[in-house]
C-alpha cells in the first residue's frame, strides 16, 4: 500500500454524463501505478444538497451529517484529481457546490484537473485553478482536456486517442510529487 493517497472526484451527475467514461478511463490509468493509491469519488454517492451550513466552511464547525461525511472523505486524502464538465464557460454546479462544503480538508494538498467539452473544458480548469489557489490547494501545471469532437464518439462514447496517454503519466507524476511534497506541511 502506498503513503498517498488520491481522490478522483467525478464532477457531474448529470443523467448520461459524459464524465463517468472520462473518470474512469483516468482511474483505470491511475490503477497502473504504484506511487500513490487511487479511489474514484462519484458525487452520485454523496449527495449533498447547495449549501446548507449556517457557519463558513472556514470556521470547521459543520452541523449537517452530510458535511461531517463530506469532511472525513475528503480529509483522508493527500491530493485529489478533479474531472470535470464544463458548463458556461466553468465547471459544473455540483462539483462547485462539493468543493465549497468544506476548507481546511482541502487545505496544503495537491490538484490535478481532466476537463472535457466543445473546447476540451479549459475554461472550466481555468476556474477550478483559482478555487484552488483560495483553498490553498496546489495545482500541478499539466492538465488533461478531452474534446466532445474528437475524444467521444456521437458526443456521448468516451474514445481518446493514444496521444493522451503521456499526457496522463505527466499528471499522475506531477500529482504524486507534489502531493508528497504538500504532506510535508501538514
Amino acid at each position: 500500500m502506498a503513503d498517498l493517497k488520491i481522490a478522483i472526484i467525478l464532477g457531474s451527475t448529470r443523467p448520461g454524463r459524459n464524465g463517468k467514461g472520462v473518470a474512469d478511463w483516468v482511474f483505470a490509468k491511475a490503477s497502473e501505478r504504484t506511487a500513490a493509491d487511487y479511489e474514484l469519488i462519484d458525487l452520485l454517492d454523496y449527495p449533498l444538497p447547495h449549501l446548507d451550513e449556517a457557519v463558513p466552511p472556514s470556521m470547521g464547525q459543520y452541523t449537517n451529517d452530510h458535511t461531517k461525511q463530506w469532511a472525513q472523505k475528503i480529509a483522508s486524502f493527500d491530493g485529489f484529481i478533479f474531472v470535470t464538465p464544463e458548463y458556461n464557460h466553468s465547471t459544473s454546479g455540483v462539483l462547485k457546490n462539493a468543493i465549497d462544503y468544506v476548507y481546511a480538508e482541502w487545505n496544503n494538498k495537491a490538484a490535478g484537473f481532466v476537463a472535457y467539452g466543445s473546447l476540451g473544458g479549459a475554461r472550466a480548469i481555468e476556474h477550478l485553478r483559482g478555487i484552488s489557489a483560495e483553498l490553498q490547494l496546489a495545482d500541478v501545471r499539466q492538465q488533461l482536456s478531452f474534446s466532445l469532437f474528437t475524444d467521444f464518439e456521437n458526443f456521448s462514447t468516451f474514445a481518446p486517442g493514444p496521444q493522451h496517454d503521456g499526457a496522463a503519466v505527466v499528471l499522475f507524476d506531477q500529482l504524486e510529487a507534489w502531493a508528497g511534497a504538500m504532506k510535508t506541511l501538514r
